[in-house]
């Protein structure tokens, strides 16, 4: 049972602390190229956390819904659909917290 522990290890130090943190892209752009790969591969359980980390890294609402709206007529209506719910959804959820 280690295998979780250290993937998670892994996830932490190359992931986020190395691949995020290379100067030839800023976290903004990581941010709306990792949402696009996620929700263009239909990986919708890691979807709604990297929607809040592009926010967090500085795009919109708009933006995160742009880009879906493109990828949907390379990747398939049904992922762009499934990725523009979870982006409304965090939306709502987004707006009811700051009220």
């Amino acid at each position: 049972m280690r295998r979780p522990v250290k993937l998670a290890e892994i996830t932490d130090e190359v992931l986020f602390g190395d691949v995020w943190e290379r100067p030839g892209l800023s976290p903004c752009d990581r941010s709306l190229v990792t949402v696009s790969v996620l929700a263009a591969l239909y990986r919708s359980e890691q979807l709604p956390y990297h929607l809040g980390v592009a926010l967090e890294n500085g795009r919109s609402v708009e933006e995160l819904s742009e880009a879906i709206t493109h990828l949907a007529v390379y990747a398939g209506w049904p992922n762009a659909m499934t990725a523009t719910n979870q982006v409304k959804k965090l939306a709502d959820e987004r707006t009811r917290t700051q009220r």
